[in-house]
């Protein structure tokens, strides 16, 4: 069995379709954990504020088949993919770590550069597995949040549980 840790976010009715995720996830994956979720501005582009989270999972799924179950999951919560990356959206699941391999392949880019660049993607993180070791830079994922300018991208932690 493989660890998988997935970024979660919407900004189209957020309550509903995290809830839809994380229900869904269950049924499919031996879902181990989801973090507190946070609020945060839209980055890129004007638009309703997003709630984001991440998922830890376990999977004997390869990541293109994972990556084949998360468009399935966003097709049930109507995501429409469009040629513009900044926009609102019901669902976006992005696969950030599987186990501590490192691909770089068209369908598959792990990790995921997000993980370092967005607090609403390290602060989640930190907070599920703070021991985690990030296969490029080799530090754990508490000491990135610690040393992250989370000014940057502020938080606000919301009351849902997933």
């Amino acid at each position: 069995m493989s660890v998988v840790y997935l970024g979660l976010g919407s900004n189209s009715e957020p309550t509903d379709n995290l809830v839809l995720c994380a229900r869904v996830l269950r049924e499919r994956f031996d879902l181990r954990v989801i973090s507190s979720v946070y609020r945060n501005q839209a980055v890129g582009f004007k638009g309703d504020d997003f709630l984001n989270a991440v998922a830890c999972l376990d999977t004997s799924l390869t990541p293109v088949q994972v990556c084949d179950e998360l468009e399935q999951i966003h097709t049930l919560a109507g995501r429409q993919r469009g040629v513009d990356s900044f926009a609102s959206r019901t669902l976006d699941i992005d696969l950030l770590l599987y186990d501590s391999q490192v691909i770089d392949e068209a369908r598959v880019r792990v990790p995921r550069a997000d993980i370092l660049k967005y607090s609403f993607v390290l602060r989640p993180l930190a907070e599920i597995a703070p021991k985690l070791i990030h296969p490029l830079t080799g530090k754990s994922i508490a000491r990135h949040w610690a040393e992250f300018a989370a000014e940057s991208h502020p938080l606000a932690l919301e009351n849902l549980d997933l």
